[in-house]
């Protein structure tokens, strides 16, 4: 069964730091770009970041570039957002998820079940 794991979400004052980190399971990912979507209150889920397979390649929303940093773990199946700088608008639900293609919603394969990030202001 295939699994990615979210944690490291939680209460952060604005200007703040968190680090979150997913674990997948239950098959290799060593072929898969991992990244993560958010999703805020009363909005559409939305990209944030991405890193292809090789680790060789980022992609990140505009909104979070010079802020957040994606990386993979030494384990393949392990990715990383570090989030800097905090502002209240990037308080939302946060997804891992893996995509064997491109990063749209429709082409991503395995979701993982989110983790609550709150900024405070």
């Amino acid at each position: 069964q295939v699994q990615l794991v979210e944690s490291g979400g939680g209460l952060v004052q604005a200007g703040g730091s968190l680090r979150l980190s997913c674990a997948a399971s239950g098959r290799s990912f060593s072929s898969y770009s991992m990244g993560w979507f958010r999703q805020a209150p009363g909005k559409e889920r939305e990209f944030v970041a991405a890193i292809s397979w090789t680790g060789g390649s980022t992609y990140y929303a505009d909104s979070v570039k010079g802020r957040f940093t994606i990386s993979r773990g030494y384990a393949e199946n392990t990715v990383y957002l570090q989030m800097n700088t905090l502002k209240p608008e990037d308080t939302a639900v946060y997804y891992c998820a893996a995509s064997g293609a491109n990063w749209s919603e429709s082409a991503i394969d395995y979701w993982g079940q989110g983790t609550q990030v709150t900024v405070s202001s």
